[in-house]
């Protein structure tokens, strides 16, 4: 949001928004801008495929070739760390904990930890070394630590992928490495990058360390080929990969710090450019158009009620919908007095219903054109009542 959106037009434009109840369940789609509402244009990118994500509101605002197979080169270190976090997560290793060596993680060719088989290095170190050096010898070192062999922990990954929605996506190794049909697209790495700091965020810092060495090893290959962190100090993260195949490419993660909105964050994917430092400038581009382009306007607080409907056949009388999260949406710069909302569920509602469960939506419009559609979820729990309470609302519904 611009920082000169007063507080006093925020509070008209949120008291103009108005919810109107549908009867009728429409399929959800994922939020996006809908070509009957244009965006503003994106600037021109040197790059083979890209994509402008606005993870804050989960909007993606520009993007070309989205779906195009691409090798991910390093990036495929992306996915090898969400299991390593996983696996941190879960406590099924720890920081702490030392992994040794094997002769085929010595002997990887490209960057590198220069680690041997004479160490025993702590899980830490090793994350630096695959996040921050890159190295293609300390990935392999954790996938055979995690998943006991590098056959196992890939096909970890390519099952993660399944779960995250990555559709276009299939690995072949755990660095990234040119090999046949190892490939992804620029949609599922914005998906991949999304969700790894949505779901652990205690290590997203990692990716912002400019310098790492591990003890005793040399000092070659110890600054972070992401350019951008040290040019942008909003900058912070996440990765860079390069082969011959796929260019120079870059996952590039900035958070901003908005008025009435808070921290945003927008994240740039770019595909397939020339060289490293066009790899930095043409995501640095992205992300400063993307934060001048659009303004964030927050609707609805984390867990603040959209609506709170009648529920039949429930302990409780009524539910409330909302999401877990903040709800914002994105909108080009100047518009935000153009958003009016519809809220769109099924009617009636029936119990049970789990917390969490997606109920309905709430579409968002641009003057008369569909804008964003927000999927909506149930902010409590509702168990279905007893046998008593179950025949009278059936009742109820039948005079309805």
């Amino acid at each position: 949001m611009s920082p000169f959106f007063s507080t006093s037009r925020r509070l008209t434009l949120r008291a103009a928004f108005s919810l109107a109840a549908a009867t009728i369940m429409i399929g959800l789609m994922p939020m996006r801008a809908h070509a009957q509402a244009p965006a503003p244009e994106a600037p021109e990118i040197a790059a083979r495929a890209y994509l402008l994500l606005d993870v804050t509101a989960n909007q993606i605002l520009a993007s070309r070739e989205l779906d195009l197979p691409v090798e991910p080169a390093s990036l495929t270190k992306l996915m090898s760390a969400y299991l390593v976090f996983d696996a941190l997560k879960s406590k099924k290793i720890d920081m702490k904990q030392t992994f040794g060596v094997s002769e085929r993680a010595w002997k990887m060719p490209g960057s590198r930890m220069f680690i041997d088989p004479k160490m025993k290095v702590p899980v830490e170190d090793l994350i630096k070394g695959m996040i921050v050096q890159s190295g293609n010898d300390a990935t392999v070192a954790l996938a055979e630590g995690v998943a006991g062999t590098v056959d196992r922990f890939v096909q970890m990954m390519n099952d993660q992928a399944k779960v995250l929605g990555m559709k276009n996506t299939r690995y072949k190794n755990p660095e990234g490495l040119a090999e046949a049909g190892h490939a992804t697209t620029a949609r599922d790495l914005g998906t991949l990058a999304a969700r790894l700091m949505h779901d652990f965020p205690e290590y997203v810092g990692i990716y912002a360390i400019k310098k790492y060495r591990y003890p005793g090893t040399p000092t070659a290959n110890d600054s972070n080929r992401n350019l951008l962190i040290f040019k942008d100090p909003t900058v912070d993260g996440l990765k860079t990969g390069h082969t011959d195949a796929a260019g120079y490419c870059l996952v590039a993660t900035a958070k901003r710090d908005f008025p009435n909105v808070g921290a945003r964050r927008l994240m740039a994917v770019v595909l397939g450019t020339s060289s490293e430092t066009a790899r930095a400038n043409e995501a640095q581009k992205l992300l400063n158009w993307g934060y001048t382009a659009f303004d964030a306007v927050k609707l609805f607080d984390a867990g603040q009620p959209v609506a709170t409907p009648a529920i039949w056949k429930g302990k409780a009388a009524s539910i409330k919908l909302g999401r877990s999260d903040a709800l914002v949406v994105a909108v080009p710069t100047g518009s935000a007095a153009q958003i009016k909302t519809q809220l769109v569920r099924p009617d009636p509602l029936v119990a049970p219903v789990t917390k969490g469960q997606t109920i309905g939506s709430l579409k968002i419009f641009r003057g008369e054109h569909l804008w964003v559609d927000m999927p909506l979820q149930a902010l409590d729990t509702v168990e279905q009542a007893g046998v008593l309470g179950r025949a009278w609302d059936a009742l109820r519904l039948w005079i309805k």
